[in-house]
């Protein structure tokens, strides 16, 4: 081997070994580490606390106060039962107050969210709330005409397991005579233009418009205002088919509406079902239009 390879080969066996120490040595030289990111935890909001109203009313030295109340379901006029002892307690003594004051009324106003749906026949929830609270009061002792009922709407309501706490408030006040002329008034309009219904007997459900709504709220004020005040509901037909069978059969409507008038709170006893089957039509009983007319059930007052 000459000198020159020899030399040669001394180079690069020198590079050989440089490069495994660089390698060995410095694999990591410049490289940059990254570093970890904290992992970042997801904060959910949190749900707002079911709204609960208390029980509770106040006059003068006179004041009841409890946090429990009359509970209902979303979308529902129905009480739910049984109520805590606290209410019972509650309305005892409202109804020995009221007695004791003759002068005084108990307004009584439900809450409703605009999301719910109204199955009554009131012209909102809250105001349907409200009656089903009056009638739970007249059943014990409290008489109607020291209730009065309206609806608010209230969307900062939360319900708790599809329940709303109470959704109802209470006021005392001074009683407002309703005057003879404004109740005359009332009954004039009833009259007048009265709840006409047109369905089937057959027919599980009754759906009113808003209109038809106002005229049953303003027909249960009349009944709750004036003493001895009654609803008639008539039932009518078309004069097809036999009298005695269409008689029938428009007694068998008018008492569906009653049963319905019921169901949204007006007393039983308030109520009476009647039926004039074919003997007052409104429209021709030539045509088909007229007849459907004519099947119809009126609620008016009684004279």
């Amino acid at each position: 081997m000459t000198k020159t390879t020899t030399n040669l080969l001394g180079i690069l066996i020198t590079i050989i070994g440089g490069t495994f120490l660089y390698v060995q040595l410095c694999s990591s030289c410049g490289t940059t580490v990254a570093k970890e990111e904290p992992v970042k935890e997801t904060v959910m909001p949190a749900e707002p606390s079911a709204t609960s109203y208390p029980f509770a009313f106040s006059d003068g030295d006179y004041a009841y106060n409890e946090n429990d109340n009359y509970n209902f379901n979303v979308s529902s006029s129905s009480i739910l039962m049984p109520l805590s002892q606290k209410v019972i307690d509650g309305i005892a003594s409202l109804k020995t107050f009221l007695t004791e004051n003759a002068g005084k009324v108990i307004n009584v106003t439900g809450y409703y969210k605009a999301s719910e749906s109204n199955d009554s026949a009131f012209p909102n929830l809250g105001l349907a709330r409200a009656n089903a609270v009056k009638n739970h009061m007249v059943e014990n002792g409290i008489s109607s005409t020291q209730i009065n009922t309206m609806g608010q709407l209230m969307e900062e309501m939360v319900p708790k397991d599809n329940m709303y706490l109470g959704p109802v408030e209470y006021s005392l006040a001074d009683r407002a005579a309703d005057s003879e002329d404004e109740l005359n008034a009332l009954y004039d309009k009833i009259v007048a233009n009265p709840l006409v219904l047109y369905f089937d007997t057959g027919e599980a459900s009754i759906n009113l418009t808003a209109e038809q709504r106002q005229k049953v709220a303003d027909i249960s004020r009349y009944l709750d205002k004036v003493p001895n005040a009654k609803a008639k509901v008539v039932g009518h037909t078309d004069n097809e088919g036999r009298r005695v069978t269409n008689m029938r059969l428009g007694q068998g409507r008018a008492d569906f509406a009653k049963a319905y008038l019921i169901q949204n709170g007006i007393a039983d006893t308030k109520i009476v079902a009647t039926s004039e089957g074919p003997d007052s039509p409104v429209e021709s009983n030539a045509t088909e239009e007229g007849r459907a007319k004519n099947r119809r059930t009126v609620v008016t007052l009684m004279k």
